[in-house]
C-alpha cells in the first residue's frame, strides 16, 4: 500500500497516528477523493480534572524546579514539539489530537491559591507553559493562564514565561508591576527569522517578525525579555544562529539560550512525516546529522545530553552560539526576589535559611 502523504493548512501534523499505548493502528489510503475544506480537524476543549496544579521536577538540565501548564496539547502544531507523546496518556494521538484535542484547568485558581498557602510550600520561580504554551489560541477565550497570573501577582510570587506567542501582551498591566519588583522573566522562542519555514512548521505560532517587535515591546514595557533559539534543527535552521542572536539582540533581549531538537516517541515518526512533506531533498541530510547527535539514534533522553546532543556537530553549534553570545554582549536577567511572597490570605512568608 502506498503511503499518502499530505498537509492540512494551519496545522503541523498531517496525520493522527495511534500512540503507543494502542494495539491497533491505522493507515492512511488514497481513495481518490480531493479533502474538503470542511473535512479539516476543528479545536476541541476538555476539561481536565487535576487535583493538583504545581508540577514539580529534580531533572539537572532545567533551571526550575516547579512548573504550571494550563493547557494540555497546544494549537501552535509546532511540528518538532517534545510533549507530543504526553497526550498518549490522554488516551489521545500525538499528531492531530495534540492539535486540535485540548485540555484545559478550569479550577486552576483555586488550585493554585490551596498550594501556595499551604504550609509547607516554600516560595520559588515557577515556570509558567513549559509543555505547551500558556499563551496558545485558545487562552483568547479560556484566560486560564492570565487568572493564574493575577494570582501569582496578588502573591508576589515570581514567575518565568516561556511563549511564541505574541498574546502576552494584553496581560501587560500585570507583567509591568511584576518586572519593578523583580518577580518576571519573558523568554520569547524564536525558531527561525524566515517567514515560510516558520508558516510550515509552527502553523499556528506567531510570524517572525511579530516575534521580534514583541521582544521589543516587552523590552521598552521594563519587562526583562530573553531568547530560545529553540529547537536548533540540524541543516535546517542552524545556519541562522548567529543572525537570530544578532537580531534579538538588537530588539532587546537581555539573555539567550538554545535547545536542540529532540524526538522522543511518536514525534520521530511524525517529525520525518514533516520533512517528507515540506523539504524532501533535505529529509535524509537532516535525519543522518540529527543520528550524529544523539549517537546513532534518533533521541538520547539521558540528561545532559538530551538538550544538547554530543559529537563533532554539537560541539560545533555549542562553539558558534557561545562565540556569537559573547561577542554581542548580553547582559543576562536580573534575579528574581521571592522575599516579596505572601501567601494567599495568609502573611509575608520569610525564608527559613
Amino acid at each position: 500500500m502506498t503511503k499518502v502523504q499530505s498537509t492540512i493548512k494551519g496545522r503541523g501534523a498531517a496525520t493522527n497516528p495511534a500512540n503507543r499505548f494502542h494495539d491497533k493502528h491505522s493507515e492512511a489510503f488514497d481513495d481518490g477523493w480531493h479533502q474538503d475544506e470542511s473535512d479539516k480537524p476543528v479545536t476541541e476543549l476538555y476539561l481536565d480534572n487535576s487535583r493538583s496544579i504545581i508540577n514539580y521536577n529534580q531533572s539537572p538540565d532545567i533551571p526550575f524546579d516547579r512548573s504550571i501548564n494550563p493547557y494540555r496539547g497546544c494549537e501552535h502544531g509546532c511540528m518538532y514539539c517534545f510533549a507530543r507523546p504526553t497526550h498518549a496518556y490522554l488516551d489521545c494521538s500525538p499528531g492531530l489530537d495534540f492539535e486540535t484535542k485540548i485540555f484545559y484547568k478550569p479550577n486552576a485558581v483555586e488550585l493554585l491559591e490551596k498550594e501556595l498557602a499551604a504550609k509547607k510550600y516554600r516560595c520559588a520561580s515557577i515556570a509558567l507553559g513549559i509543555n505547551t504554551d500558556s499563551y496558545q489560541p485558545v487562552e483568547r477565550k479560556l484566560q486560564i493562564t492570565r487568572s493564574i497570573l493575577e494570582v501569582l501577582s496578588r502573591c508576589s510570587h515570581p514567575v518565568s514565561i516561556v511563549t511564541k506567542s505574541a498574546m502576552i501582551e494584553r496581560d501587560f498591566d500585570l507583567l509591568v508591576p511584576m518586572a519593578e519588583k523583580n518577580l518576571v522573566h519573558i523568554m520569547v522562542s524564536v525558531t527561525t527569522l524566515d517567514a515560510d519555514l516558520a508558516r510550515a512548521m509552527e502553523p499556528r505560532a506567531a510570524a517572525p517578525h511579530r516575534r521580534l517587535s514583541l521582544i521589543e515591546n516587552l523590552s521598552k514595557a521594563g519587562i526583562p525579555v530573553g531568547v530560545l533559539v529553540a529547537p536548533v534543527i540540524p541543516v535546517l535552521n542552524d545556519n541562522e544562529i548567529e543572525k537570530i542572536l544578532a537580531t534579538v539582540s538588537n530588539a532587546g533581549a537581555l539573555t539567550a539560550g538554545y535547545v536542540m531538537i529532540r524526538l522522543p516517541h511518536e514525534v520521530k515518526d511524525l517529525f520525518k512525516e514533516w520533512l517528507d512533506n515540506h523539504v524532501p531533498l533535505k529529509a535524509e541530510h537532516i535525519m543522518n546529522r540529527i543520528l550524529d547527535l544523539r549517537g546513532g539514534k534518533e533521541y538520547n533522553a539521558d540528561f545532559g545530553q538530551r538538550m544538547r546532543g554530543t559529537g563533532v556537530f554539537a560541539e560545533l553549534i555549542e562553539k558558534r552560539f557561545s562565540r556569537a553570545y559573547k561577542k554581542l554582549g548580553f547582559t543576562g536577567m536580573p534575579e528574581f526576589d521571592c522575599s516579596q511572597f505572601v501567601p494567599p490570605g495568609g502573611n509575608k512568608q520569610f525564608s527559613l535559611f
